[in-house]
């Protein structure tokens, strides 16, 4: 069309597409389209600031790196990341959460009671549970991997002074479905704000604090994949996480115990522990996988 209008613009795009296109490439890029046009006209954009939102994609692609994904982060902080996980969530077992922009594939696999806090100061955790099936069945042979920060705040892939797998793990549950670990209590912290997502964020008056908490991608044959977040009900942003993450069912306590109270044995610290420590129990629950 060789007329085209801020009335009908929508109409000719769509109408370019071929008659073979994939019908849901369809149904998607219709409504992406009919939103993004609607949203220019509802707000009369400029030039300049349609050149900003190009320049915050532009920018992200230039810092995005194999360690840190700006892109992810950006989904994050407007709340797309979890608003995708909530849509795609079964209405049983327990709610997902946000994956991160610094999650490392492939962690070293480690033995159940296995310590991840080695020379790290900070408050020692032990952290155990089961994970079971939507009737509340135990699942062996589930994997989980496990990541945090460390106690300074970052995670690996942003400090330098930690090991590439510092505070990453896979575990693999017992025949009763339980795991089991000590770790150092995590701290809640800054998502990255060198960035466009930081710039966004000041200028909207937003902080970029997230609430402690622990990462679990789990994965068991025939059930659908987790991953998920768990958050202690002391932390001071639990109500105002900026990246949307927390969930009634992801809320934990942490226990206070003192060093006596220590398993005898089964984990790496058992006989090591001279000072109080905290215990984590969590329970985590599979839904059926559909196309299993």
């Amino acid at each position: 069309m060789h007329n085209v209008t801020s009335d009908n613009i929508t109409d000719v795009f769509l109408s370019y597409f071929g008659n073979d296109t994939d019908p849901r490439l369809v149904e998607v890029m219709t409504s992406l389209a009919t939103h993004l046009h609607a949203f220019a006209k509802e707000t009369k954009l400029t030039h300049q600031e349609w050149q900003v939102g190009l320049d915050i994609l532009r920018r992200a692609g230039e810092i995005t790196t194999p360690e840190r994904d700006e892109f992810v982060l950006l989904s994050d902080v407007l709340g797309l990341s979890s608003l995708v996980d909530m849509i795609n969530s079964p209405e049983k077992g327990t709610s997902s959460s946000v994956l991160g922009p610094f999650h490392i594939s492939n962690p070293p696999a480690m033995d159940l009671g296995a310590d991840l806090k080695q020379h790290f100061d900070g408050e020692l955790v032990l952290v155990k549970g089961k994970i079971t099936d939507t009737d509340d069945k135990p699942i062996a042979g589930a994997t989980l991997d496990i990541w945090q920060t460390a106690p300074n705040g970052l995670y690996s892939s942003q400090d330098p002074e930690q090991d590439t797998y510092s505070f990453h793990a896979l575990f693999t549950t017992n025949e009763n479905g339980e795991y089991y670990f000590t770790t150092v209590r995590p701290v809640c912290y800054t998502v990255p704000t060198d960035g466009p997502v930081g710039d966004m964020l000041n200028a909207t008056g937003r902080h970029p604090w997230r609430p402690s908490h622990l990462h679990y991608i789990i994965k068991a044959a025939g059930y659908r994949s987790l991953v998920t977040e768990v958050f202690p009900d002391d932390d001071p942003y639990l109500n105002q996480d900026t990246v949307f993450g927390v969930r009634d069912d992801l809320i934990m306590q942490y226990v206070k115990c003192p060093a006596s109270e220590f398993p005898d044995s089964g984990f790496d610290m058992s006989g090591k522990v001279s000072d109080d420590f905290s215990v984590v129990e969590f329970d985590l629950s599979l839904s059926p996988d559909p196309a299993a």
